[in-house]
């Protein structure tokens, strides 16, 4: 039988991290396995689930680029095959009816916890129970009293569940819908999944699953159960520590490859590699080797990766993304150079997209002011002669490359017996605004001959109205 996995949110709220690296490994696992990755939208919780999460799951994964091949399947259009399958459960006597009310729930709750026992229903209603006035019954599945469940799971070893420490779990509520361990088992048998990758927050679940899957006849899929993901207080991952929106990271920066390449390795690796193409994820991930303890969340480790895939990346991938953030700067890429041209020049000095957007500006918008700092340091009256004799080259020149730019600039500072840098910096501020900016020659070529000229004429009237 071909492989096949399936990420299966909930939509009460959105993609989060800990679901996207969930969401990798099930993804990896087809991928490596030549077999099929299934999306399903699990939203039986009607009073929470909501569109927008729904869309912002799938926003997430298109922007991670973990293409699904099946899906988006969702649970609320699958009703009436849930109904059945409760029914099949009913009549071979392996769920039955409970009319206990909430009352007496809570009453034998307490009565247990008061002889220190472990909360759980009792059976009270398990040999059968007679309809009563006004109660509506939930139905319960007829969980097998001896014997063990064994767990083969794929991450942690054997885990042995005496069926007798497993209560009657309800699979349908009293106004008739079902409940998560029931859809979920009858959408993993109809939907052919071979192998369940999911958070360890699942594992007493697995147990009463496979007991409805005997119950039902079928064969239980293979089960991984991936450990949780950690701040680094060692508290349960939380928004302080970055458990925010897959998509906030979008919005801070990141490029989905070095989120990807992070979220893989929190809690797997391969030696001591840390970079990994998704093609190289692919080949080398086995949900074998991921390991058992809590994974540490590291903010840092995360933008240091970040900084990697901007230098090693084709400038024409990462210009794809800066667009994006150009635009939040109410930017037109069309109106300056080509964003890879930019991509090019600025990302040995930028970890993130939104720092690269912002300090390419000036490549695409005039400026209203200098930094004051910059300018007072820079922008004074020995500056004047040397802005005055680049400003008349720079007209003349003939071929506007990085090559005659700087000869320009070499040349004025040695014909004015000065440091480089008291030529350059002087320019820099008065093309960018600022003191940093990417090497003048390479900044003034792609600033274009137009601005650049504009530009230190600007400058040139500034520092002489200063001195007035």
């Amino acid at each position: 039988m071909s492989t096949r996995t399936r990420f299966a949110p909930s939509p009460t709220g959105y993609l989060h991290v800990g679901g996207a690296r969930t969401a990798l490994f099930s993804w990896l696992h087809a991928r490596k396995h030549g077999g099929r990755f299934i999306l399903r939208i699990e939203d039986t919780d009607i009073e929470r689930s909501t569109l927008e999460s729904v869309n912002a799951i799938l926003e997430g994964m298109t922007w991670l680029g973990l293409e699904y091949d099946e899906g988006p399947i969702y649970q609320t259009e699958r009703f009436d095959r849930y109904k059945e399958i409760i029914q099949q459960l009913l009549d071979s006597g392996n769920a039955y009816r409970c009319y206990c009310t909430k009352e007496e729930l809570e009453q034998m709750r307490a009565e247990q916890m008061g002889r220190k026992e472990k909360p759980r229903y009792n059976g009270q209603c398990r040999p059968g129970a007679e309809p009563r006035e006004g109660v509506e019954p939930v139905i319960r599945f007829r969980n097998p009293v001896e014997g063990a469940v064994i767990v083969d799971d794929m991450v942690r070893g054997n885990i042995i569940f005496n069926n007798a420490e497993l209560d009657d779990l309800v699979i349908a509520r009293s106004d008739s819908t079902p409940t998560y361990n029931l859809t979920v088992v009858v959408d993993d048998l109809d939907m052919g999944v071979t192998h369940v990758i999911r958070g360890d927050d699942h594992i007493n679940n697995t147990p009463r699953q496979i007991n409805i899957l005997k119950a039902l006849g079928a064969e239980s899929p293979h089960y991984a159960h991936v450990p949780m993901i950690l701040g680094d207080d060692g508290k349960r991952l939380s928004k302080r520590h970055g458990a925010v929106s897959v998509m906030q990271y979008r919005e801070d920066g990141f490029l989905p490859e070095a989120l990807l390449n992070y979220l893989v390795r929190l809690g797997w690796s391969h030696g001591d590699r840390e970079l990994f193409s998704l093609d190289e994820m692919i080949a080398l991930f086995d949900i074998k080797d991921v390991n058992k303890a809590a994974s540490t969340f590291n903010s840092e480790q995360l933008l240091w990766l970040n900084h990697q895939y901007i230098m090693s990346s084709a400038p024409e991938r990462v210009a794809h993304h800066l667009s994006y953030q150009m635009g939040k700067l109410d930017i037109d890429p069309a109106d300056g150079p080509e964003l890879a041209e930019v991509v090019k020049v600025q990302r040995e000095r930028t970890k993130t997209l939104v720092e690269m957007a912002q300090n390419s500006v000036f490549f695409y918008r005039d400026f209203d002011s200098y930094d004051e700092k910059a300018a007072r340091k820079n922008l004074k009256l020995v500056a004047l002669e040397p802005l005055v004799d680049m400003l008349n080259n720079f007209k003349s020149l003939p071929d506007w490359s990085s090559e005659a730019i700087h000869a320009v600039v070499l040349e004025t500072a040695e014909r004015r017996g000065l440091k480089l840098g008291k030529v350059a910096q002087p320019l820099r501020v008065a093309v960018a605004g600022g003191s940093v900016s990417p090497p003048i020659d390479m900044t003034l070529k792609l600033l274009g001959r137009e601005r650049t000229l504009q530009r230190i004429e600007r400058a040139i009237a500034w520092v002489e109205a200063q001195s007035a």
